[in-house]
């Protein structure tokens, strides 16, 4: 299932969010919490965080100190959770303080995950997305020309 679109949320007072219901089958065999790069918190169903795991952390060379380090990083700072029967989702603390989800939240579809944004994060994310997607796109498309 590709994920996609944006849903506002809050979380509950045991921090937990609410899964868009379109997205809880997909979740149904457990989750995994990642503290982003960016200022939000991903979501991964268990087998698409084994892949993205595989495919950019499993090879980095373990004898160097960057490639310790990033996988350090990224395995540290992910929980193992699962959805409970009411589709919520409970998000350690020390996620919530580095996505700044003290208020409504944005749930955003990423194609094989979720990200949980404030609302005023993702609002300036968005925009800074917007304002420099045409430019992306033709850096993109001129290096795709160049690849081939």
């Amino acid at each position: 299932m590709a994920f996609r679109g944006q849903y506002e949320h809050s979380l509950d007072s045991k921090d937990r969010l609410t899964i868009p219901a379109r997205f809880r089958a997909a979740l149904d065999e457990g989750v995994v919490l990642l503290e982003s790069l960016d200022p939000c918190v991903a979501i991964y169903p268990v087998s698409e965080y084994a892949r993205f795991a595989e495919r950019f952390l499993a090879g980095l060379n373990p004898l160097s100190r960057k490639g310790r380090m990033m996988v350090r990083r990224f395995h540290a700072h992910s929980h193992d959770e699962s959805l409970d029967s009411a589709g919520r989702v409970r998000l350690p603390r020390h996620l919530i303080e580095h996505a700044g989800l003290e208020g409504p939240c944005v749930v955003v579809g990423v194609d094989d995950h979720l990200e949980i944004w404030s609302r005023e994060r993702w609002a300036e994310h968005d925009a800074e997305i917007d304002a420099e997607a045409e430019g992306l796109a033709e850096e993109l498309a001129a290096s795709a020309l160049g690849a081939g």
